[in-house]
């Protein structure tokens, strides 16, 4: 897609922080061409990890070949970062008609979200999070991650709780503000007056591809160990169980898993660890690309049938089992995992490794 010279529209404002933020903003931009035209503003609130940059950087080229204005803040490049990203956005978020984010639980766009005057208020996905923040607009409830969810509150918690409840009667529509979601997920619960649209990755189809198809299978990384979530053991057996069972050679490493764990994986499995430039919707409908897809609960089992539309490459998810999670777990943890493989379509499901 490239903007019309003289479509203006409406001037919106776009806040990122990860790659697959950028990507679902780009989907968006092309699924309401009409109405977005050359209008788009892309703010990356630049992380520190160096792969989340790296991808972000990535993303950030393809978004300027379509024609989009990107402007990168370094917003956590020291003490003083901030303030100055807040201050010097500021007058963009006031003359913004419409602001669309990828993370309404990021506590550096809940502080801009009080900030925008904007009448249009538009979340994309940021993964498999989407399910929940839109469960817990619906319900009323404070905005908490869900791997979180279940746990007392920390001091800055407590401090930050204010802007986080401003943020969330924001995200609230009202006669003054419009309120929609773009996203691949499968919603159970749909927030009063909230306009939702299907992100079917219409861009990513348009842009890349067909893959070329291997014989073999792919697996894909999580970050549910960085995260708490599933013990690291635990999760080193289940990956070599599945890969010697459906012949795996290639590791997609997920850009938050650490670097001691990866090569620890790829000694124990003899797995390739592939660390991505792009997120992995990108990457496989570049291709090549194994016939058979291995993961785990995560955004993927909802996204990559979708950027692989009409190809031969199915897509197969294991379920977590409850002796893999940690005993810091959040108690939603489970439940959660098991809604996100439930929910998936056009998946194969497979049952918890047995030997893990």
């Amino acid at each position: 897609m490239s903007p019309r010279a003289g479509n203006t529209g409406p001037h919106t404002l776009a806040f990122v922080e990860s790659p697959v933020q950028l990507l679902n903003v780009l989907e968006w931009a092309h699924a309401h061409e009409h109405t977005v035209g050359a209008g788009l503003t892309l703010v990356v609130l630049s992380p520190i990890d160096p792969m989340t940059r790296g991808q972000l950087r990535r993303m950030a080229e393809l978004a300027r070949e379509d024609g989009h204005e990107v402007r990168w803040e370094e917003a956590r490049g020291g003490a003083a970062a901030p303030f100055q990203t807040i201050g010097g956005l500021t007058g963009l978020l006031r003359r913004a008609d419409r602001v669309v984010l990828g993370d309404p639980f990021s506590r550096y766009v809940q502080l801009l979200l009080t900030i925008t005057r904007a009448r249009d208020l538009v979340v994309v996905d940021d993964g498999t999070a989407t399910m929940e923040f839109v469960a817990q607009l619906a319900r009323g409830e404070r905005l908490v991650r869900w791997h979180r969810k279940g746990g007392r509150p920390g001091p800055r918690d407590l401090v930050f709780a204010p802007v986080s409840s401003a943020a969330r009667k924001r995200l609230t529509p009202s006669e003054r503000r419009r309120v929609a979601i773009f996203s691949s997920m499968p919603m159970e619960q749909t927030p009063e007056g909230v306009t939702v649209t299907a992100n079917t990755f219409a861009w990513t189809r348009d842009r890349f591809g067909p893959p070329r198809i291997t014989k073999g299978a792919d697996m894909v990384g999580t970050s549910l160990v960085e995260t708490g979530v599933v013990d690291g053991d635990r999760y080193l057996e289940a990956v070599s169980s599945l890969a010697k069972a459906h012949g795996a050679a290639r590791y997609f490493a997920h850009r938050r898993e650490s670097a001691e764990k990866l090569h620890r994986l790829a000694v124990e499995t003899g797995l390739e660890v592939v660390r991505p430039d792009l997120p992995l919707e990108l990457i496989a409908r570049r291709g090549p690309i194994g016939r058979t897809i291995l993961s785990f609960p995560s955004t993927v089992v909802h996204t990559l049938p979708l950027a692989l539309s009409g190809t031969e490459v199915r897509v197969a998810v294991c379920d977590i089992d409850p002796a893999w999670l940690t005993e810091n777990a959040s108690p939603r943890a489970q439940g959660f995992l098991s809604g996100v493989t439930g929910t998936a379509r056009d998946v194969h499901r497979l049952s918890a490794v047995a030997s893990a």
